[in-house]
């Protein structure tokens, strides 16, 4: 008798700790302004209070994790909610020239904005992005 063994799909190769976190988490819909002197990021995180929203600058990431309410209700029946009821994270590779130490945050009626002030350059740097490489 043969066996075929089959080698393991890819998403078996994950470790359980992520992928129980990928589902943990749903990503917001959010809105992102570039003006002069500041980033300007409108995050909809409907449900979620002020004490919920945890933000956090990882190198050039900026993370943003709002966590709901979560009600056990005495006549809880499944309604199957699960989705709906899932907390948010949402992960913005921003890049180095933002000041997060002087960044503001504000939340109303469920839109977290975000305030995120540029770096002025350093002496030496030039504000613009692009650079001549060639002549």
């Amino acid at each position: 008798m043969h066996t075929i063994i089959r080698p393991p799909s890819p998403a078996s190769r994950t470790r359980p700790t992520e992928a129980a976190n990928l589902h943990a988490f749903r990503q917001p819909n959010y809105d992102c302004r570039d003006q002069p002197d500041r980033v300007k990021l409108a995050v909809y995180v409907p449900g979620v209070e002020a004490a919920g929203i945890d933000i956090e600058a990882r190198g050039p990431d900026l993370v943003i994790t709002a966590r709901k309410a979560h009600f056990v209700r005495v006549n809880w029946q499944s309604a199957h909610l699960e989705s709906a009821q899932r907390d948010y994270q949402l992960r913005l590779r921003l890049g180095g020239g933002f000041d997060y130490a002087a960044m503001a945050a504000e939340v109303h009626d469920g839109v977290l904005t975000v305030n995120l002030p540029k770096r002025a350059p350093a002496f030496g740097e030039t504000a613009n992005p692009f650079k001549r490489v060639a002549a």
